[in-house]
């Protein structure tokens, strides 16, 4: 599993606003469909209203997520001091 950084933003009538969302999943597509699932669960948007701009693979070193960073390094690089 890789993690994925999707960007975009959320057009609704009285919503309108960016997102930055970590997502882990095996490819491109599979962190896409995420997306519109979590959002439109969340938010109640329709797929048309959610505009994806980019999805990039995350290097494991650059992942913000503590829960993911933990999932992808293990829990010995986590916290690791030194």
């Amino acid at each position: 599993m890789k993690v994925y950084r999707v960007t975009g933003e959320i057009r609704k009538p009285n919503l309108k606003t960016s997102f930055k969302r970590e997502i882990l999943a095996a490819k491109p597509e599979h962190a896409k469909e995420k997306v519109y699932a979590e959002f439109g669960s969340r938010h109640r948007a329709k797929r048309f209203q959610i505009i994806i701009a980019g999805i990039e693979e995350v290097p494991a070193e650059e992942i913000k997520n503590p829960l993911l960073k933990k999932l992808v390094l293990g829990e010995k690089e986590v916290g690791k001091q030194g």
